[in-house]
């Protein structure tokens, strides 16, 4: 439902789900969300003043590059998205229109809605962190790992989270860095076993990624097509479906050996 039409389809596909809107809705409020780029954070540094990567218990790697996770913003569950609203985000470039039920749970209220959001970030980032402990063979080490992100609720972040504690505590494997100085974007959950599963509103994502100053941008595979659609240019695009393909593929693009995957 995150996925966005391409100009001509949009054209083409306009006519009968605004027929139907203009004979039933009106001007009522309609079950709508408007979504458009939000803010990326670089996991390997600071958020808003805190380190968003805290680890003890081991060694930690001064690192270069950005490894950014990246957002879209969507208009709250109780503000009314009218006809115009609709007509006008469905033209635009650098916004999308989406079912409200495909953005917050249904029926509950933004108070609850906030709270889901928080702890679905929080199983993320537990997730997370054992992800990248058991590719590194290091989960019974000892090692705390603390991940900090104000104001960034879901999961979508846990595969940049992955990565930035592995580029901490290995880097690519031989002394240098997983993001070879460049900036990276991101997006994608992720499980303990280190799976990567799709996400939703990656062509707003990768938008705000080259906006930040990304040139690289990691994609759940089976969102290779959504993020295609408008993919800005000069932006790179990497499929994963693992932690560990996701490594792969930046050492193969960081050293110049090996094929790397794409879109």
């Amino acid at each position: 439902m995150l996925s966005r039409l391409t100009r001509p389809q949009k054209v083409a596909g306009l006519a009968v789900p605004v027929a139907a809107l203009l004979a039933t809705a009106g001007l009522a409020p309609l079950p709508f969300s408007v979504a458009q780029p939000g803010m990326t954070a670089d996991v390997l540094g600071e958020n808003k003043g805190e380190q968003v990567i805290t680890i003890s218990g081991a060694p930690v790697r001064e690192t270069s590059g950005q490894l950014r996770m990246t957002t879209i913003e969507a208009t709250s569950p109780d503000t009314r998205v009218d006809l115009p609203d609709v007509i006008d985000s469905w033209f635009s470039t650098d916004r999308a229109v989406m079912p409200r039920d495909s953005v917050y749970p249904s029926g509950d209220s933004v108070t609850e809605i906030e709270q889901y959001n928080r702890e679905q970030m929080e199983a993320s980032q537990d997730e997370a962190t054992r992800a990248a402990l058991n590719y590194l063979d290091r989960e019974d080490d000892g090692i705390e790992v603390t991940l900090e992100l104000a104001d960034v609720g879901g999961p979508s972040a846990g595969l940049l989270f992955s990565l930035g504690i592995v580029d901490k505590l290995n880097g690519d494997g031989s002394g240098g860095d997983l993001t070879g100085g460049r900036v990276v974007a991101g997006t994608g959950t992720i499980d303990e076993d280190g799976t990567v599963g799709p996400v939703g509103g990656v062509p707003l994502k990768t938008q705000a990624a080259k906006r930040d100053g990304a040139t690289v941008f990691l994609v759940p595979r089976d969102e290779c097509s959504d993020a295609r659609a408008e993919l800005p240019k000069g932006l790179r695009l990497i499929p994963v479906t693992t932690l560990k393909g996701a490594v792969d593929a930046l050492v193969a693009l960081e050293k110049g050996t090996g094929k790397v995957p794409a879109c």
